[in-house]
């Protein structure tokens, strides 16, 4: 895959505007939920190939500008046609941004205080499954500070990989030890590495995880996507284009395996999920 440059500070561009960055710079910047719109890739590699994409379109949202002040048009915390609530997320309080900050001043990231970006799928007619989040978590200086990602299974089980220190552009390490597919071991880590850029005022975000295990590479993923505001225009987009996405979501996930089932892949019963929530 090839990204353009990253951006030393990792934050989104929307029409020349700076979303994120230091609560100083807030208060001179435009800080708004974004849609991105984009696609979904998948392949694996062994011991038969399986490859696919699908297009998706998925949120990223200024966690602590959205406690502040009202997101609307977007649906927060109550009922709507494409909407997010807090408690989907973390441990299911209301309040997601105190989850997040209480788990990285309990790994000792005491200075991410600054806006928390959440790349996330939304309820769609009031359902939602969230494969994997991704929650962008800047110092007020407007640095990346932490990635916390935020993994959940179809067996109702959630664990969070932080991934500390990290930098755009640069692979990032860390150990397999939380269930997902029957068709994968727990051996091995994974990398992840993420993309910025912005051309002409329009951001783009890249997230890639790649699996390793104890032979070399097995499965490589991405979701990538085009930022705009979130507005009631993007919103009947996102609607009209994909009305079934969530659910499609969990569809595509049991048609995959089924696939893989057919194809002879070994089926790994699931073990017991780790007994510590976050892995550093």
């Amino acid at each position: 895959m090839t990204a353009a440059p990253p951006r030393c500070d990792g934050a989104p561009l929307i029409s020349g505007a700076l979303l994120g960055g230091s609560e100083l710079d807030g208060m001179k910047s435009v800080v708004v939920p974004l849609l991105g719109f984009g696609q979904v890739r998948h392949a694996r590699l062994k011991p038969t190939k399986n490859i696919f994409a699908y297009p998706t379109y998925f949120l990223m949202l200024p966690m602590r500008a959205m406690q502040a002040s009202s997101a609307a048009p977007l649906a927060h915390n109550r009922s709507g046609l494409l909407s997010f609530f807090d408690r989907d997320h973390g441990d299911g309080r209301a309040n997601a941004v105190s989850w997040v900050d209480e788990l990285l001043k309990g790994e000792g990231v005491e200075d991410a205080q600054g806006e928390i970006w959440l790349h996330t799928y939304p309820r769609v007619l009031g359902f939602t499954f969230k494969p994997v989040s991704f929650w962008y978590c800047h110092a007020l200086d407007g640095t990346l500070r932490a990635i916390v990602v935020e993994v959940n299974n179809t067996f109702g089980e959630r664990h969070c990989y932080l991934l500390d220190r990290p930098q755009y552009g640069h692979e990032l390490l860390a150990d397999k030890v939380f269930h997902v597919s029957p068709f994968c071991t727990l051996e091995g880590n994974y990398r992840f590495r993420f993309m910025r850029s912005e051309h002409n005022g329009v951001g783009k975000t890249v997230a890639r995880i790649d699996y390793d295990d104890a032979l070399g590479p097995l499965i490589q993923t991405s979701v990538s996507g085009t930022l705009e505001p979130v507005t009631k225009a993007a919103l009947r987009k996102a609607l009209w284009r994909y009305p079934d996405m969530t659910f499609g979501v969990v569809a595509r996930i049991h048609w995959q395996a089924f696939k893989l089932w057919r194809k002879h892949v070994p089926f790994i019963p699931k073990p017991k999920p780790p007994e510590i929530f976050v892995t550093r």
